[in-house]
């Protein structure tokens, strides 16, 4: 989701000067509406004139974000200000040792004046001494994928959002079930198997928070995979033993929602996305996976969730 947006889709430049004085401080309950709002015109304007579905759908749904991530405890924010207007934002997610950037954006029509960068850079200095930090970022925004390499970001992975309905392919001697809070012990651990560090705050929120559903996927009661979600791709994060295992997650996990999949997926899990499009669902939009500091081969199947 980090994304800067580009000022397409007939945005009004604001005036801003030649020179305008740019401020950054750390994000405020009061700075909700404010920074929702950008948030939705930002990602409404690059979306549209790619000609991909947004992100967010709603101004609600933006509001409500927002409000998540200020309220959040191990996650900062910080907005760019020119006198009392605020002129975009950025957030880092704290919760573990690898920190997770974005949403970023930007007042379409305040581009041009290095705000993305202030306020990337901002991130950075904040979470430099984490072992390491992440995003992913819209593959078809190029402004966004060429500030991010010039701050040092590496490019890891093609990644696909999924989406649509999926025809049953579930997978015999393997229990797909809802994920319970003493199967937490045991996912944090194959968290650590695959990717070599934890992620233990984000998953209880996921068990926690009203709008997912985790699953576990288990072979002779043994927990091989987990999903935070299969149906919201911004928080849907897993990992899995084997590309099998998580595709036997995906497919148990969507014939017990009611809503259509969506998820990102690493493309070069080749059995992985073939099993998905055999299963009839569909890419909906290109992504990309980058890094900052300590970063290993996943050692197993993985779902990214945006911020990484």
């Amino acid at each position: 989701m980090p994304v800067t947006a580009a000022n397409t889709g007939g945005a009004t430049a604001l005036d801003l000067g030649a020179t305008p004085a740019i401020e950054l401080r750390p994000m405020e309950q009061r700075d909700a509406e404010d920074v929702a709002q950008i948030l939705f015109d930002a990602f409404a304007a690059i979306h549209d004139h790619h000609r991909f579905v947004r992100d967010f759908p709603t101004h609600e749904s933006a509001v409500a974000l927002t409000r998540d991530f200020i309220g959040h405890p191990s996650i900062w924010g910080v907005v760019a200000t020119s006198g009392d207007r605020v002129l975009g934002s950025n957030f880092l997610d704290e919760r573990g040792p690898i920190r997770g950037v974005g949403p970023i954006t930007v007042h379409p029509g305040a581009q041009g004046h290095g705000i993305g960068r202030l306020l990337m850079q901002a991130v950075l200095d904040r979470g430099a001494g984490a072992t390491g930090i992440r995003l992913l970022q819209d593959a078809f925004n190029t402004r966004s994928v060429a500030l991010y390499a010039s701050l040092g970001f590496e490019v890891r992975e093609p990644v696909v959002v999924m989406g649509g309905r999926a025809r049953s392919r579930s997978v015999a001697g393997v229990e797909v079930r809802p994920l319970r809070a003493a199967d937490l012990d045991e996912c944090a651990d194959l968290h650590r198997r695959v990717h070599g560090f934890e992620r233990d705050n984000e998953l209880r929120d996921a068990l926690a928070a009203p709008h997912l559903e985790p699953f576990v996927a288990l072979r002779g009661g043994r927990v091989v995979a987990y999903l935070t979600t299969v149906t919201f791709f911004p928080a849907a994060q897993g990992v899995a033993e084997s590309e099998r295992d998580m595709s036997a997650l995906i497919a148990g996990a969507l014939d017990a929602v009611d809503d259509p999949a969506s998820f990102l997926l690493p493309t070069r899990q080749g059995e992985l996305f073939r099993w998905a499009l055999d299963a009839g669902l569909r890419v909906v939009k290109p992504m990309t996976y980058m890094t900052i500091g300590e970063h290993r081969e996943p050692r197993g199947a993985w779902v990214p969730s945006v911020l990484y």
